[in-house]
């Protein structure tokens, strides 16, 4: 059975998918800018929710912490920038495929 966590690096503007601490997956994200940085921790996934709307993209996971989350997005020239408001923002294709392998209560470590 598959043990998934994500991490996050966050000097690296990239997502790493894990399976047993073995990573099987780099994605580039768009990550907090300097007034609102992305939050330095550990969470977990506690929803899901596909075509939530707006800025958000094609999909949208929830974290433990209140109104942060990894999400789709609707401008794609902003993956591997400092352009959120906190929160790790992906390319629609790569959400969605990160969104359809990991369950609710992966772990998430973000880290600087």
């Amino acid at each position: 059975m598959p043990n998934y966590r994500i991490i996050v690096d966050l000097s690296q503007r990239m997502l790493y998918l894990l399976d047993n601490d073995v990573v099987t997956r780099g994605f580039p994200v768009g990550i907090g800018k300097m007034l609102t940085v992305s939050p330095v921790g550990e969470y977990t996934i506690i929803n899901k929710q596909p075509n939530p709307g707006g800025p958000f993209g094609a999909f949208w996971m929830g974290l433990s912490k209140p109104h942060y989350g990894i999400h789709g997005t609707n401008d794609p020239s902003s993956i591997g920038h400092m352009v959120s408001h906190g929160c790790i923002r992906m390319y629609n294709a790569d959400v969605l495929a990160l969104a359809a392998t990991v369950p609710i209560g992966t772990r998430v470590t973000i880290r600087e």
